[in-house]
């Protein structure tokens, strides 16, 4: 087992695998940018590296300062995180050059499963169901006739794309030429290609995904699966395990199925093989996504498997030690927050946070890469955390994710919690009426409803009643009053007028 791990990333991920380090006795070390001087996951390491500038791509994206702090620390092993250099096959490869292991795949598994006409046409060939459409990227000329061969309305998207970036429906033959030119902009400006594959839209799809483990002596294991169908621009807003959509007959042949995917391409380590579940029932390939997913908590809350430790173990060349079959304990729901303004079509927020309450309670878990007196940067991704809740059932899950929104409070940047109790208590949400296109459709309905019952806490008028409780309750012996609750008679805690925006 290694001694040291350097953490490639920041946020809410690198604390979350900078606590998983901590409790398997390994020591951590963290890499940060200027702007991340003072960053949660820099305060809990037990060393750090300062890699650059603020902006990622003089720090986090530059893979020889990563490489260089690792050495400089003297890590065995970079864990990656997600996004950044997770994915990038040439890291992976840069890593296993230097002697350093990756915690995740090898470089080859990377690449096949980062091209999406390469893992289409692996995945194919093992018996993996793929949406009808192009195994190879198309020119110009090819895809209106492939279009035409499928059925319109098709699906534009960028083979080496990612994270719902060129991707476009064409509902017909005059707007292919339109797109083909956006997309192809798109994808070469995002991705450095502008290589696209045709495929037949699936309308009104779920994504359904599967959380798999393979080791490196051959054994690959299907931890459960779960929706991601709440999206907003194809990015992902609200996750659940298991997914809702599936039954026990179907769910078993899915993860056979996620199985093959993986193998087909000699994966190792941790990996989520995407999916579209049709109208129909009949699901199709999506992508790959070569690391620790976002959302991986759910799996954890509802499998009692630890992805982050397995993950490390893997990488250190352990066996797995996990059944085959892993049946889901109860029910799990994670809401993404976000520094964003969903009034204000969902504009990045940022600040200092002020102050800042975790919710908690039976079933409830906040990962979480901030704290009171953190200034939210304007260089990264607008998450600050995730809120997690488990219960029973998924109306209990729903019930207590709900409640401990109510709960959350963070005064300074505007984020996108209202937005989500809005999403949790509507009718299609409660009654698993959703798809991926389902917050596109009634989006324009959300009208900002605020905490709890509408109202708000003020934390002005909060100090100001423990202030004057605290003077009454000294000058009570001399004949001053107050009223019953012993707070001044013009407070109310929690029940005070809404002032200002939403936190």
């Amino acid at each position: 087992m290694f001694d040291k791990v350097l953490v490639a990333n920041r946020g809410e991920i690198a604390v979350r695998v900078i606590r998983g380090l901590r409790e398997m006795g390994i020591q951590s070390a963290a890499v940060y940018s200027e702007a991340d001087r003072k960053a949660l996951h820099v305060l809990l390491a037990d060393e750090a590296v300062l890699i650059g500038p603020s902006p990622a791509s003089e720090s986090y994206l530059v893979a020889e300062k990563i490489l260089d702090a690792a050495r400089s620390v003297g890590a065995q092993a970079i864990h990656p995180g997600y996004g950044f250099l997770s994915e990038n096959a040439d890291f992976s490869a840069a890593c296993e050059a230097a002697g350093i292991a990756f915690i995740g795949p090898g470089p080859d598994a990377i690449r096949a499963m980062g091209d999406k006409a390469q893992a289409k046409e692996a995945v194919s060939r093992a018996g993996v169901p793929v949406v009808p459409g192009s195994l190879k990227p198309v020119t110009d000329e090819e895809a209106p006739a492939l279009a035409e061969e499928i059925g319109y309305p098709v699906l534009l998207k960028a083979a080496k794309g990612g994270g719902g970036k060129g991707m476009r429906v064409v509902n017909g033959p005059d707007e292919m030429e339109k797109a083909l030119r956006l997309v192809r902009g798109e994808a070469a400006s995002s991705f450095g290609s502008d290589d696209l594959l045709v495929e037949k839209f699936v309308k009104n799809p779920r994504h359904v995904e599967a959380q798999i483990l393979a080791d490196k002596h051959g054994r690959t294991v299907f931890v459960g699966e779960r929706e991601c169908s709440v999206q907003r621009r194809h990015q992902k807003v609200i996750e659940e395990a298991p997914s809702p959509s599936l039954g026990e007959e179907r769910r078993t042949a899915f993860g056979e199925v996620a199985v093959k995917a993986a193998q087909s391409v000699g994966y190792t380590n941790a990996g989520t093989v995407e999916f579209l579940l049709a109208e129909d029932g009949s699901y199709y390939f999506l992508e790959m996504n070569t690391r620790l997913q976002v959302e991986h908590p759910v799996t954890e809350e509802t499998t009692g498997v630890d992805l982050v430790k397995e993950q490390i173990k893997i990488a250190a060349g352990e066996k797995l030690t996990l059944p085959d079959r892993i049946p889901a304990r109860g029910h799990a729901i994670e809401c993404r927050i976000y520094a964003e303004d969903a009034s204000k079509g969902f504009m990045p927020s940022v600040g200092t946070i002020h102050f800042q309450r975790t919710p908690a309670g039976p079933g409830v878990r906040t990962d979480s890469g901030v704290y009171t007196g953190y200034e939210v940067p304007i260089y990264y991704d607008p998450m600050l955390a995730k809120l997690i809740t488990w219960g029973k059932t998924r109306e209990e899950a729903v019930r207590r994710a709900s409640c401990a929104l109510i709960e959350y409070r963070i005064e300074g940047p505007t984020t996108n919690i209202p937005f989500l109790r809005w999403i949790l208590n509507h009718p299609d949400f409660m009654a698993n009426n959703v798809d991926t296109g389902w917050l596109e459709r009634v989006g324009d309905q959300y009208e900002n409803i605020g905490y709890g019952f509408g109202q708000r806490y003020n934390l002005a008028a909060l100090a100001a009643a423990l202030f004057m409780h605290r003077s009454t309750s000294q000058a009570g012996a001399s004949g001053a009053t107050s009223d019953e609750s012993g707070l001044a008679p013009w407070v109310r805690v929690g029940r005070t007028r809404r002032l200002g925006g939403h936190g």
